[in-house]
């Protein structure tokens, strides 16, 4: 039984989690698909990490505090030498890749021609791979930078990416080769007709019949969607408070400047959009039914938190930013 390419897809998105680039993510999915058509099963094994989860790394195998608490496991090996910061995974600009057997049951490591063309196909859609290292060769790693350095990120600083592949023809294909069996086809029907995340579905057929947005309604968290968010928020900001933005989808300093806090009990578009923004940065409000209630808050504070930004439960300009900023 050939593993379903819908499965590797669900588990590359937890594996990559909350807090990833955009541009990176589908790109990183692109990938998968298209190593997938050439009879390779390839799976993200990690993507975004927090600068704990990097501090609980480094200090395995060593002495290591980081901002007051103590991160020394002594009873597991080195595994990284990048501290906090040091490592791109942090600002969500890097993957790890593996292959998985023809079940998908078994991950294989084995550094071989089909892991190389992986490799390869990342380097079409931009990505730069560790195995191309002079020094230390990181096979399983991708990254994509656009050239910024680590203090660069650090200062704030966010890469300026671009997909190097057309999303309109792009559609998330389900049906696997003919040795699959019925048994392995996904039990959830929006998966099984080739839709992908069935809230981004949700997401994105709202944004076409409310804005008129022309999305393919694929549930795959690309950046069309977010950009048609930005022109949903763009419009609600002119309609609501004439503002007089250009809807463009672009976010930018006039957009930022013309952002209203939306808070608890708030109702309406602006909640609706700020829900479905939160849900495509991997914080689940619950529901998206445009009412800020306590699912809202409680993912919102997990994201401000996240973002290291004042957690206040409202939503206002550095909140938005975050969600939409590039």
């Amino acid at each position: 039984m050939t593993v379903v390419l819908q499965r590797l897809l669900d588990r590359s998105i937890k594996n990559m989690g909350s807090g990833m680039n955009s541009v990176v993510k589908a790109s990183a999915l692109e990938m998968i698909k298209r190593a997938y058509k050439e009879g390779i099963y390839a799976q993200i094994s990690a993507g975004y990490r927090s600068m704990e989860e990097q501090a609980a790394l480094f200090g395995q195998g060593r002495f290591f505090s980081y901002k007051g608490k103590n991160y020394s496991n002594l009873s597991k090996p080195k595994v990284t030498n990048a501290l906090p910061g040091q490592s791109f995974h942090n600002f969500g600009v890097a993957v790890d890749y593996f292959l998985v057997s023809d079940d998908g049951k078994n991950a294989l490591w084995t550094i071989n021609t089909k892991w190389k063309r992986v490799a390869a196909i990342g380097k079409e859609l931009g990505f730069k791979w560790g195995g191309d290292w002079t020094g230390f060769k990181d096979y399983p790693h991708l990254e994509m930078t656009g050239g910024l350095t680590y203090s660069q990120m650090n200062a704030g600083k966010k890469p300026s990416l671009s997909l190097k592949f057309n999303t309109e023809n792009e559609t998330v294909v389900t049906v696997p080769p003919k040795t699959e069996v019925a048994s392995e086809v996904s039990k959830d029907p929006s998966k099984n007709k080739g839709k992908g995340d069935a809230t981004i579905v949700s997401i994105q057929k709202t944004l076409n019949s409310r804005y008129k947005a022309g999305l393919i309604v694929d549930g795959i968290n690309g950046p069309k969607t977010k950009s048609s968010l930005i022109k949903a928020l763009q419009t609600e900001l002119n309609k609501q408070f004439n503002k007089r933005l250009v809807v463009d989808g672009k976010w930018g300093a006039k957009t930022k400047a013309a952002i209203v806090t939306v808070q608890k009990g708030a109702k309406g578009n602006l909640t609706w959009i700020l829900q479905a923004a939160l849900y495509t940065e991997g914080y689940n409000p619950g529901s998206l039914d445009s009412i800020f209630g306590k699912g809202t808050e409680s993912a919102l504070s997990k994201f401000q938190k996240a973002k290291r930004i004042t957690a206040d439960k409202k939503a206002g300009k550095g909140t938005f930013t975050e969600l939409f900023a590039d």
